[in-house]
């Protein structure tokens, strides 16, 4: 497919990143020199200085011909212009970042009238994400398959956990979950793990069940006891804003602990406590009972903030759930040392949501993937696809297909329950399939099996 990305700022170098990696045309608009010089000697992409609301600039950049305009500016008004240019000018489908909560609340009426393909909102998608985990505070990353019916859950197995010691088949045998390990981060090592693969503490495991199933697997190891009932939350942006309202509406009590006097009159419109402070000050901290919260959710504008805040809240409260927020994957080896609870990343999320989208245009062009995750440090994908009448491989049971290696079939939604596939199960017409994979390149169903 033929993309054009205006904006190439982090989110845009992200999703330039992404899709260019599988092996789509790009072209990339910014207003700075620079930029485009970084960016197109990085990737082989063209790039064009100038405008991107600019029809002229739009045109050199081949919007007649491009398939899909990607608007993330640091502008909603800019987005919004630079789709509805490229509606009229090229007639290509259009992805607008749309991030300032007044607009949010006419999202859909935007979306109509301008003929919007897709809106994305990355602090929306962040305060969701933060959400998920503090409502499944045993978690560090929950995504989600079949409209919500499927999670994939990734959490880190404590010291002293039914779990250690424990190979992939005698949790079967012994919990007896309905669920599926699919996935565990072991140092620098990423397995997907067979029957014998023999867990321990500080792994990080990811696995797929359905929401009630996961709750009751954490119950059966022992992990079910912590509860949000308070939260602390330091940086009071447009994510606060969202996580705010998300969580004052399960009961949850919110206090907010932001420098910036503009931004405490902003969140007067929340259900939270607004402390005007450094949330930097330990002993401000100390004297807003950070000792006491269930969870610290640090939102600041510096990754290094955040990470030394999320550092400083787990000395002074080692049973609190903490969540930080960061730009750059680039600290994640050395996060992975200092046993950091939940991460987010909202670069990356955006740009994954968009990647999804534009999987889901393929649909007509030779892909049937419905959705895509990147996880385990983009080592591993998790993709739905959703079985056709003209699917070749459906009703046969899948010990007698020759499945690649490095590849598994998770689980199933069929016709309201999910399945965990063993042996015996076949795919039928309609089912909803998550298969977890190291081996790139999965644009069908029929892709799992080995060429012979």
């Amino acid at each position: 497919m033929k993309v054009i990305v205006a904006g190439c700022g982090k989110v845009g170098a992200t999703i330039v990143e992404q899709l260019r990696s599988e092996g789509h045309e790009i072209a990339v608009i910014d207003t700075q020199n620079e930029v485009i010089d970084r960016i197109t000697n990085t990737y082989d992409v063209i790039g064009v200085v100038g405008n991107a609301a600019s029809c002229g600039v739009q045109k050199e950049a081949g919007v007649e011909d491009a398939d899909l305009l990607i608007a993330v500016t640091n502008y909603d008004e800019v987005n919004m212009l630079c789709c509805l240019v490229a509606k009229k000018a090229g007639d290509c489908k259009t992805i607008a970042r749309v991030r300032n909560p007044v607009y949010n609340q006419e999202i859909l009426f935007i979306k109509d009238e301008l003929g919007l393909s897709m809106v994305v909102n990355p602090e929306l998608s962040v305060a969701r994400e933060i959400s998920r985990i503090l409502r499944s505070p045993n978690a560090i990353n929950i995504e989600t398959f079949s409209r919500g019916k499927i999670e994939l859950t990734e959490f880190i197995i404590p010291e002293g956990c039914l779990l250690d010691g424990m190979s992939i088949m005698d949790v079967r045998r012994r919990i007896q979950p309905n669920m599926i390990i699919c996935g565990v981060e072991r140092g620098d090592e990423v397995v997907i793990p067979n029957g014998a693969f023999v867990l321990r503490s500080n792994d990080i495991i990811n696995f797929v069940a359905a929401p009630n199933d996961a709750k009751q697997f954490f119950i059966a190891i022992g992990l079910d006891a912590l509860r949000i009932k308070d939260v602390m939350i330091a940086g009071g942006g447009t994510i606060a804003y969202y996580l705010t309202g998300m969580l004052s509406g399960f009961g949850m009590n919110v206090k907010i602990i932001e420098k910036d006097k503009k931004k405490c009159m902003k969140l007067t419109e929340v259900n939270a406590t607004i402390i005007n402070g450094d949330a930097t000050d330990q002993e401000l901290l100390i004297e807003e009972g950070i000792e006491n919260v269930d969870a610290f959710v640090s939102l600041t504008g510096m990754d290094e903030a955040n990470i030394f805040l999320s550092l400083t809240a787990r000395e002074l409260n080692p049973s609190a759930k903490t969540v930080t927020k960061s730009n750059h994957r680039s600290f994640v080896s050395i996060i992975g040392k200092l046993n950091m609870d939940a991460m987010v990343y909202p670069k990356d999320m955006t740009a994954e949501s968009i990647v999804r989208y534009v999987r889901a245009m393929q649909n007509g062009m030779g892909s049937n993937v419905e959705t895509l995750y990147k996880i385990i440090r983009g080592k591993v994908e998790a993709l739905e696809f959703i079985i056709r009448k003209d699917t070749e491989i459906k009703d046969v049971p899948l010990s007698e297909l020759p499945i690649k290696s490095n590849l598994l079939i998770a689980a199933i939604y069929r016709r309201g329950s999910v399945i965990y596939p063993d042996g015996q199960t076949e795919l039928k017409e309609g089912d909803r399939v998550v298969v977890i994979t190291t081996v790139t390149g999965i644009d069908d169903i029929k892709d799992i099996i080995e060429e012979v």
